[in-house]
Order: structure tokens, then sequence, then C-alpha cells
């Protein structure tokens, strides 16, 4: 079993790059909108809404990890500044770990410019309904990254199978070839 981490700042392509690497693996993408906008409509983004995100996500990453599926991939704004966010990280890991799964960290990033413009994708609107607001998705991503750290630092991620990019400007194919190759998927 393979469990891939997709991590990077909003509207950075994560989910885009995993719909590519899905494409010409055999890894199955589950990206962190797919829980998230299940719970909106009913809870909004409240206390009840992420404490299910989290159940939810869990769950599933537990039945993944006990089945007979090549690999997962799952994308994930990840707050370095947060301890909350790398405990959730640890915890997931463990759980593939425990079922002797190896993990792989894929760190992007882009510039301010280039997540603005991604932002407003047709792709992503299809696939992000709490992102059709787009107004509201963009000022999201300027408070986020002025609350938050949303890239590592160099060295900080101490994985073995690690690969950070900067996709400004590169296709998701591009990155999704690049990961494929570097982890020979």
């Amino acid at each position: 079993m393979k469990f891939v981490l997709i991590f990077g700042p909003q509207a950075v392509g994560k989910m885009t790059v995993g719909h590519a690497l899905e494409q010409t693996t055999e890894l199955k993408l589950f990206h962190n909108h797919m829980t998230i906008d299940l719970l909106h409509p009913y809870f909004g983004f409240s206390k009840e809404t992420w404490r299910l995100v989290d159940l939810f996500r869990c769950e599933i990453f537990e039945a993944v990890a006990k089945s007979e599926l090549y690999g997962l991939i799952f994308t994930y704004v990840w707050a370095f500044d947060e301890q909350a966010d790398w405990d959730f990280v640890q915890k997931v890991c463990s759980i593939f770990e425990s079922k002797g799964g190896e993990i792989y960290f894929v760190e992007l990033e882009a510039s301010v410019d280039e997540r603005l413009e991604r932002n407003q994708t047709p792709h992503r609107l299809a696939h992000k309904p709490t992102k059709r607001n787009v107004v509201q998705s963009e000022q999201n991503l300027l408070e986020s990254m002025e609350k938050h750290r949303l890239n590592s630092l160099v060295g900080e991620i101490t994985k073995e199978n690690y690969l950070r990019i900067n996709n400004t400007g590169v296709s998701p194919e591009d990155v999704a070839a690049r990961i494929k190759a570097k982890f020979h998927f």
C-alpha cells in the first residue's frame, strides 16, 4: 500500500495534480474537499463539520490501509505553525505504516498570482462546491497565507520519500510525471 500526501497552500494545484497522477498510475485520489463538501451543506464551516471530516477521513484511511488497493493520494492544506496539523499528518501516516504502507510526501508551492488564477479554474470549481464563491475563496486564500505558514521550511520535512515542486507555470501532467518518475509508481 502506498500513501501519497500532496500538500501545499490553497489553489496550488494539489487536486489537479492528484487527478493527473491518478490517471497514469494505479493510485486512487481522495482529495480533501470530498469530505468537506459532503458536510458543508448541513453544518457550514462549523466545529461539527471539522469533527466529522476528521472522523470520516480516518475511517476511510483505516479501510484503505487494510484493503488490496495499490495506493491512495490524499491532498491537504498543512499549516506548519499549527501543532494540530502536524498531529493529523502523523496520525494518518501511522494508520498506513501500521499496515506496512509506504508513505510519500509531495509538497507543492506556487506564486500567489498563479494560485489566484487557479482559484477560478473550471476544474477546481467543478470539484469543489465550497470554492464557487470565488470572491470569498480568494479572500480565504489571502487571509490564510497571512495567518499561517503553508509551505515547509528547508529541511523541515525529514521523510525519506519527499519531493518539493514549485509548479508555477508547470502543467499538472508534468508535475504528475515528475512524481511518478521520482517514486517509481
